[in-house]
């Protein structure tokens, strides 16, 4: 193999770990944390390490990619050479910037003014379980089954604020 053959090579090589490893770290957590699925406690640990690091690995893996690409591209004339080693360092970056965002807080949206009826008027099936607060002679009941959507629920129970999270 030629020596420049050579060099284009692990420049291609280092944009394609880089988008690779920036989609793993990407995804992994999103796959493991995602609501209404059963988390093993080594997975779970596992994916919270990988947030902890990833902001670091996704630096790295961004500027690994936009070096490889600024050094692969004089090197190569081809049109779809060149269109490849662009698209997996825009994967890179694309992937780091998703990293930033928590799809689940977008999915999931705090209830700030729940309605509430007495025990009697309430809809709730014998076997629902309900989050229950009580603060002197203030009592409330959230159910499981609408905490599970909301995540959060905001509100005031004996005149103090309170936050009902599931």
């Amino acid at each position: 193999m030629e020596p420049a053959r050579h060099k284009t090579s692990a420049y291609s090589s280092l944009l394609i770990a880089a988008s690779s490893i920036a989609f793993l770290f990407f995804a992994y957590p999103m796959y493991v944390i995602r609501p209404f699925r059963h988390q093993g406690p080594r997975e779970l640990a596992l994916a919270l390490q990988v947030i902890q690091i990833r902001p670091m690995v996704e630096i790295l893996c961004v500027a690994a990619a936009l070096i490889a690409l600024l050094l692969y591209w004089p090197r190569t004339t081809s049109r779809r050479r060149r269109t490849f080693a662009a698209a997996g360092a825009l994967l890179a970056c694309m992937f780091a910037a998703l990293s930033r965002v928590n799809v689940y807080e977008l999915m999931f949206h705090p209830d700030s003014k729940p309605v509430f009826v007495s025990a009697q008027q309430a809809k709730i099936d014998s076997d629902d379980m309900v989050l229950a607060v009580k603060i002197g002679t203030s009592a409330r009941a959230y159910p499981i089954r609408t905490i599970a959507y909301h995540h959060i629920i905001n509100d005031t129970v004996g005149g103090e604020p309170i936050v009902s999270t599931y």
